[in-house]
C-alpha cells in the first residue's frame, strides 16, 4: 500500500511531536513561515488524502532559493531554484518517496490553472530541528510554492500565503 492508499479513505495524525525554541537567529520567517514554539504539540503524518482527479489542497509560499525559507536544497535534485520557475514541495505523503520527483503537476487555483515540477517534499513526519529550518511538520495536504506559481495563478501578492486549491499530476 503506497502513503496514498489509506484505508478508510481517511488520513490520521501519526503521532506529535514537541516543538523546542530554535537557537537565536535559527529559523528563516521568510514568506511568513512559522518557526516551533517550545512545548507545542505538533501533528505529524506519514499519509496524505487520496490522489483524485482533483484533489483539494492549501496552496502555501515557499522560497526554494539558497538562503530561503525552504531550508536546504530540494530533496528530487539537491539543487536550489529560483523563485521565478514554478516549482513545488509536496506534503510526505503525495510526494510518496520520491515518485514525482520532476514530474509537472497541474494548480488549480483562483479561476485559473498553471503547471509546475514537484521538486521537494514538504515533511510531514519530523519538523522542529535545524534539518527543517526550526518550522514544524508540513500538515498532510500542502502544496508548497514558489513564488512564480502565486503569479501564474494571478493571485494578489497581498493575499499570498493560503489558499484552497485543487491538484492533479500533470
Amino acid at each position: 500500500m503506497s502513503c496514498t492508499e489509506v484505508q478508510g479513505q481517511s488520513c490520521r495524525p501519526s503521532g506529535r511531536i514537541r516543538g523546542k525554541n530554535p537557537p537565536p537567529g535559527q529559523c528563516n520567517t521568510g514568506d511568513d513561515s512559522e518557526c516551533c514554539k517550545n512545548g507545542q504539540m505538533y501533528p505529524i503524518y506519514k499519509c496524505s488524502p487520496p490522489v483524485s482527479g482533483h484533489t483539494s489542497a492549501h496552496l502555501t509560499l515557499n522560497s526554494f532559493e539558497e538562503g530561503g525559507d525552504g531550508g536546504g536544497p530540494s530533496e528530487c535534485d539537491n539543487q536550489y531554484h529560483s523563485d521565478d520557475t514554478p516549482v513545488v514541495a509536496l506534503s510526505t505523503g503525495w510526494f510518496d518517496n520520491m515518485s514525482r520527483c520532476l514530474r509537472n503537476i497541474t494548480i488549480y487555483g483562483n479561476g485559473r490553472s498553471t503547471q509546475a515540477m514537484v521538486v521537494d517534499e514538504c515533511d510531514s513526519t519530523m519538523g522542529c530541528d535545524e534539518d527543517h529550518d526550526y518550522q514544524p511538520p508540513c500538515d498532510n495536504d500542502i502544496v508548497d510554492a514558489s513564488r512564480a506559481v502565486w503569479e501564474a495563478l494571478g493571485v494578489p501578492k497581498d493575499n499570498w500565503g493560503w489558499l484552497d486549491i485543487t491538484w492533479t499530476d500533470a
